[in-house]
């Protein structure tokens, strides 16, 4: 069960407790589902019961104990447990990481849809329009990606000012790729034709002070993306270093890890087998990979993308403390242990590598 499932889920059982008269209160349109902070337990928990307390003139803890008894019997839920005032902490049956480290590795190999990404989306459509200014023509870009990654039907234009021939050079070296072109000075005119009747969003993020074509797309896109859209971004040469201080580096340098490890077990005869993995340390990677289908859908719901880009940065950070444990040391053989290890290593590259392609950076296998 991925976090919005599980939003789904309980959604469902504070809907059903209202149905059935046990609260009296308005349904939300979500419900948010997080880690467990200090004290609590099980995979996820919520802050639902406390929300609602007031308005259903109920002490937060009934309210949890109310939801508690409904989400004991949905699927895919072994337990609930309230602490504190009222915080519902769940655990998931076939909880990661074998559950997750499976559907994750799912696509890999097969063509199914990336994790993350929805099956069907909602109907819903977008024009995603950007201004006259390279970075937001780099985050329509993006948000096209990531949009569509969640079912949503998106086209794209952008402002072209006649009088900037080189525009058009500068979008091909940032992979820029829009469906219409409106020229800013004879408004009206449109190139590669045609309107559309979706809604449409101007995309205008605080512009960059300096310009981002020195460091090449994959730097220059990270420049542009990281940052909120309404925070200015740094074009420095410190997005270009190989080195800790560069959060694009760690992000790339953890996925091309993760696949020199594969290369290398594929060497010592064994391969990646989702299973339990007992290396401590790894509960902030597992539940950085659990958290990655609400950050695509958070990115895609707020359009933006410096969400899906911080989310890499934890992804990798706590890839880290898994990597030296993967492969034999010495005379050691292969075990059921290393190749559980290796899966969880390839589940968390897979995520690195299809978040980067999302903001449109290419996520090498070697550095």
């Amino acid at each position: 069960m991925t976090p919005v499932e599980l939003s789904r889920t309980v959604l469902r059982a504070v809907r059903r407790a209202v149905d059935e008269g046990e609260l009296r209160v308005a349904v939300p349109e979500r419900v948010a589902v997080a880690p467990p902070g200090p004290g609590g337990c099980g995979e996820y928990a919520t802050n639902v019961a406390l929300q609602l307390a007031g308005p259903a003139g109920r002490t937060p803890r009934h309210v949890a104990e109310v939801l508690r008894a409904r989400l004991l019997r949905a699927g895919g839920i072994s337990d609930v447990v309230v602490t504190g005032p009222g915080f519902l902490n769940i655990s998931l049956r076939g909880a990661a990481p074998v559950a997750l480290v499976e559907e994750i590795l799912r696509a890999v190999g097969t063509g199914d849809i990336p994790y993350g990404h929805l099956h069907e989306g909602s109907g819903e459509r977008v024009l995603l329009h950007g201004a006259a200014e390279v970075r937001a023509l780099v985050q329509v870009d993006a948000l096209a990606r990531i949009l569509r990654s969640q079912g949503v039907v998106v086209r794209t234009s952008c402002e072209v000012p006649a009088s900037a021939p080189e525009w058009g050079a500068a979008l091909a070296v940032l992979g820029v790729v829009v469906d219409n072109a409106e020229n800013t000075d004879n408004p009206g005119n449109t190139e590669n034709g045609g309107q559309c009747d979706a809604p449409r969003v101007d995309v205008r993020p605080v512009p960059a002070a300096d310009d981002p074509l020195p460091l090449g797309r994959d730097a220059a896109r990270w420049a542009l993306l990281r940052p909120a859209s309404h925070d200015r971004p740094r074009i420095t040469g410190g997005h270009l270093v190989q080195r800790e201080s560069n959060p694009l580096f760690r992000v790339r340098y953890a996925h091309a890890r993760t696949r020199a490890l594969l290369r290398n077990a594929a060497d010592l005869g064994f391969a990646p087998e989702p299973g339990p993995v007992s290396v401590s340390g790894t509960q902030p990677l597992l539940a950085a990979l659990a958290d990655h289908p609400r950050v695509l859908a958070a990115a895609a719901r707020h359009r933006a993308p410096d969400r899906l880009a911080r989310h890499l940065v934890t992804v990798a950070d706590a890839t880290q403390p898994l990597l030296p444990t993967v492969l034999p040391l010495g005379e050691e053989k292969p075990s059921a242990a290393h190749r559980a290890r290796l899966a969880l290593a390839e589940a968390a590259g897979t995520v690195l590598a299809g978040g980067l392609s999302l903001l449109g950076i290419d996520a090498p296998d070697h550095l």
